[in-house]
């Protein structure tokens, strides 16, 4: 009996054996499948970094440019020229965001159903002509009406372009992609001190003081690559002339994979809004963005004006100092992106950076030599550019699907330009040379919102408690119904 007992299972071993090594060989070629598709689809990311990235962080910095020489201009005789009196500078500067909030939440929800490709060249032409424009303003009403154009028409961008890369890149990708537009903002800070230096040799030129020619040429510059916008922005991945046949398929599956928050074709319903506007966190990731914009609109504004009339650098030295601390923000900016999608932490990047920011703002209100206050803006610059940028693209990946993320989104950056608003008022000219409220101020903004990146990361941790209770119990989403609520989307931290 034990002989034939051991005879019958040498027999079901001989039988499972070959079984075993067949599913064993299943398994080695769908690894081997999963490593090739992954290995074509690292050659796609970097095929969009080459293509799309590039063609966003152009747009983000002459953005930039356009709304953020009105500092430079100004340290360079344009509010005497065209007779400003006292704080209609910073009305200027703030009127900019009044038109720039409006346009923000409509361009988020119908971008898409107008289609990328025609939106962005178009804004960018409008805006350029704009920008162009200004350096023929003879008064202070001129001057706020550009600055009213200007900024309607750059409200439309920015949203354009974070769900263009949203389309294009999956989300544990797209931090890191937000995070160039925003390493782009901060080049432009380098280099519209760079450009400011330099034409402040064209003063006269023509007959026109240099400042004139500091919008004029930045406006022609817009004008040039709004064309070129034509030509480089896709329609979608099916006619992206970059894309060969091979790449067009992994774009299909990656669509495929993303589609919980990727989806849809543009035609979003009241009932996104209503999804979006009934999210807590919808809400509190758009109150802490008012406050991180403060300081990064107000620092990118006013940081020549604070070189110029607090530090007492003359007109030059106030041009060219800003560009070592922007390029420092840009770099610090690159590196806690790169970390925050490697390793996918959103919320500690931020947490880290923001105190630094703030030690910086005390400094700047203490009575230490000029040497050290320069220093501290270093110290701002190492959070407010990663706190403002690192929070959209938190919020871009935790919504679900595409139309709340478009509301959301579009919420989020609405209220981020009552911060912009804010930034023009809390550093008048006449608190020159302390500049007491603007430095207060913002550091209470980045500690505000510091307070409020931890209320939304215990939100996330209780959110995704109950669904691991919801998995755990078998609750099942279908799949018209699914959201970022849903038990089976895990949020990022």
């Amino acid at each position: 009996m034990e002989q034939h007992n051991l005879s019958t299972m040498g027999n079901q071993v001989d039988v499972l054996k070959p079984e075993a090594e067949i599913e064993e060989y299943i398994d080695e070629g769908r690894l081997a499948a999963v490593a090739d598709f992954e290995k074509k689809e690292a050659k796609l990311r970097r095929k969009l970094d080459l293509y799309i990235a590039p063609v966003m962080m152009m747009l983000m910095l002459i953005s930039y440019l356009d709304r953020g020489n009105i500092g430079f201009a100004a340290t360079q005789g344009m509010a005497d020229d065209i007779g400003l009196k006292g704080n209609q500078l910073n009305a200027a500067v703030s009127i900019f965001y009044a038109t720039y909030v409006l346009a923000e939440l409509p361009t988020s929800l119908f971008v898409k159903r107008l289609q990328f490709h025609r939106v962005i060249p178009a804004i960018t032409f409008c805006w350029g002509l704009v920008c162009m424009s200004a350096g023929f303003v003879q008064n202070f009403p001129g001057l706020v009406v550009t600055r009213l154009l200007l900024g309607w028409f750059e409200g439309c961008l920015f949203p354009s372009m974070t769900l263009l890369l949203a389309n294009w890149y999956r989300r544990e990708e797209l931090a890191q992609r937000v995070s160039y537009l925003f390493i782009a903002s901060a080049l432009s800070g380098a280099f519209g001190g760079l450009i400011a230096f330099g034409i402040l040799y064209m003063d006269g030129v023509a007959g026109y003081p240099g400042w004139r020619w500091l919008y004029i040429l930045e406006g022609l510059i817009t004008l040039v690559w709004a064309v070129a916008c034509i030509f480089l922005v896709p329609s979608s991945y099916k006619t992206a002339y970059f894309l060969n046949d091979e790449d067009k398929k992994i774009m299909a599956i990656r669509e495929s994979l993303s589609e919980s928050y990727s989806g849809g074709d543009g035609h979003y319903k009241l009932t996104d809004l209503k999804l979006a506007w009934k999210d807590t966190k919808t809400w509190l990731h758009g109150i802490s963005q008012i406050g991180v914009v403060t300081i990064l609109y107000g620092f990118g504004t006013f940081l020549p004006v604070i070189l110029k009339y607090g530090f007492h650098y003359t007109t030059k030295q106030a041009q060219y100092l800003v560009i070592p601390v922007n390029l420092w923000g840009a770099i610090v900016y690159a590196i806690g992106a790169v970390i925050s999608d490697r390793y996918n932490k959103r919320f500690w990047i931020m947490a880290v950076c923001a105190p630094v920011g703030i030690a910086g703002y005390a400094i700047l209100l203490t009575d230490v030599p000029v040497g050290v206050q320069y220093f501290a803006t270093y110290l701002i610059a190492t959070a407010c550019f990663l706190c403002t940028g690192g929070n959209i693209a938190w919020l871009s990946g935790n919504v679900a699907p595409d139309g709340k993320r478009a509301a959301s989104l579009g919420t989020q950056l609405t209220l981020t330009n009552l911060g912009g608003i804010i930034s023009g008022q809390i550093y008048a000219s006449t608190d020159a040379p302390k500049f007491t409220l603007g430095h207060s101020w913002s550091l209470g903004s980045l500690g505000f919102s510091l307070i409020i990146f931890c209320f939304i990361r215990v939100l996330y941790k209780r959110r995704e408690a109950a669904k691991a209770k919801a998995r755990e119990e078998g609750v099942v989403v279908p799949p018209g119904e699914f959201t970022d609520r849903s038990p089976n989307f895990k949020y990022q931290f």
